[in-house]
C-alpha cells in the first residue's frame, strides 16, 4: 500500500511474547504427576523456612530431656543435649533456603552475564571468558569450597560468597551456546539494522529468549547447593551461630541406635527440599523444551 512504512522498521523485531506461556507453564507442571509433586513438596519447604521463626523457637534452647523420642511436647524428640528437634530442623531448612536463594542469585547473574557476553561478542572475549570458566570448573567445587570455610571466617555470608562464585560455570556454558545460537537470527539483525545496541540487543531479545533453558540448570543447580551446604555443614565447616541440617546429621551419629530420630528428620528434611527441586527442574525441561523447539521452528 502507497505510503505504508515496511514492516521490518515500525514493527518490534523481538519475537512476540505469550501473555497466558506463563500461566500455560504452570499448568503443564501441575497436570503431570511428578511435576505437581515437586511443586508441592518445594512449596512445604519454602513456608516451613518463611514461617520458621513463628513456627518453632531458638534451637539452641537447653531447657528439655535429652534423647526423649517424638511426642506430642517434642514432636521429632529431643537431641542429646535437650534441644527440641522440631525447632532445630526448621531452623536449619530455614538456613538451607537461605543459602540456596542468595547463591542461586548470584551464580544466575554471574552465569548470564558470563555467558551472554562470551556469546555475543565472540573473539577474544569469548576465549578469555570460557578459559577463565574451564579454570573453575578444573577444580571440584565442594574441595574449593572446603578450601575457602577453612581459610576464611565461617560465617553465612562467607559461605554464600563461596558457593555462589563457584556455581555459574554449567549455567555460563550453557548460555554461551544459546546465544551464539540467537545472535544470527532474524530478529537480532532486524534490532540491530534498526539501530538497537549491543546491551539492548542482549537484554530484550537474547536474555529473554535462553530463559526457559536457564531455569531449568538454575533450579538443578539449586538441588546441589542444598547438599554442598549439607556437607560443609557436616564437616563443621559452616556459620556456627546458624542451625544446619548437616550439623544435626554429624551430631546424631553417635546416636544412631539410642536415637533414631536425631538422624531421621534432619535427613528427610534435605530429602525433601532435593526431592522437590529436582521433581520440577525435570518436569520444566519436559515442559519447556516442546516450547523451545517449536519457537526455534518457527523463527
Amino acid at each position: 500500500m502507497a505510503g505504508s512504512t515496511p514492516a521490518s522498521v515500525t514493527a518490534d523485531p523481538r519475537p512476540v511474547a505469550d501473555p497466558g506461556r506463563g500461566g500455560a507453564v504452570l499448568r503443564r507442571v501441575v497436570t503431570r504427576p511428578a511435576g505437581a509433586v515437586g511443586l508441592v513438596l518445594l512449596l512445604v519447604v519454602v513456608v516451613v523456612s518463611l514461617a520458621g521463626p513463628r513456627l518453632a523457637d531458638n534451637p539452641f534452647l537447653l531447657d528439655n530431656p535429652s534423647l526423649q523420642p517424638p511426642s506430642p511436647s517434642h514432636r521429632f524428640g529431643t537431641d542429646n543435649l535437650g534441644r527440641d528437634l522440631f525447632d532445630a530442623v526448621v531452623h536449619g531448612m530455614r538456613t538451607s533456603m537461605t543459602v540456596v536463594l542468595w547463591v542461586t542469585i548470584i551464580s544466575a547473574v554471574i552465569g548470564v552475564a558470563v555467558g551472554a557476553a562470551a556469546g555475543y561478542r565472540g573473539g577474544v572475549v569469548d576465549r578469555v571468558l570460557m578459559r577463565v570458566t574451564e579454570l573453575f570448573q578444573s577444580i571440584p567445587r565442594f574441595f574449593l569450597a572446603l578450601l575457602a570455610m577453612s581459610v576464611f571466617e565461617r560465617t553465612l555470608r562467607n559461605l554464600i560468597l563461596v558457593l555462589g562464585l563457584t556455581s555459574w560455570t554449567f549455567l555460563a556454558r550453557m548460555v554461551r551456546a544459546e546465544t551464539l545460537s540467537i545472535r544470527t537470527r532474524d530478529y537480532v539483525e532486524s534490532a540491530r539494522s534498526c539501530g538497537a545496541g549491543d546491551l539492548r540487543i542482549v537484554l530484550r531479545h537474547i536474555v529473554p529468549n535462553i530463559l526457559p533453558t536457564a531455569t531449568v540448570v538454575i533450579s538443578l543447580g539449586a538441588s546441589r547447593v542444598i547438599l554442598l551446604e549439607a556437607g560443609l555443614a557436616f564437616l563443621g565447616l559452616s556459620d556456627q551461630d546458624r542451625m544446619s541440617l548437616g550439623y544435626l546429621i554429624n551430631n546424631a551419629q553417635q546416636f544412631l541406635q539410642q536415637a533414631w530420630w536425631m538422624s531421621v528428620f534432619p535427613g528427610v528434611a534435605i530429602v525433601v527440599a532435593v526431592l522437590g527441586i529436582n521433581l520440577l527442574a525435570d518436569t520444566l525441561n519436559d515442559v519447556l523444551n516442546p516450547l523451545v523447539a517449536r519457537e526455534l521452528a518457527e523463527s
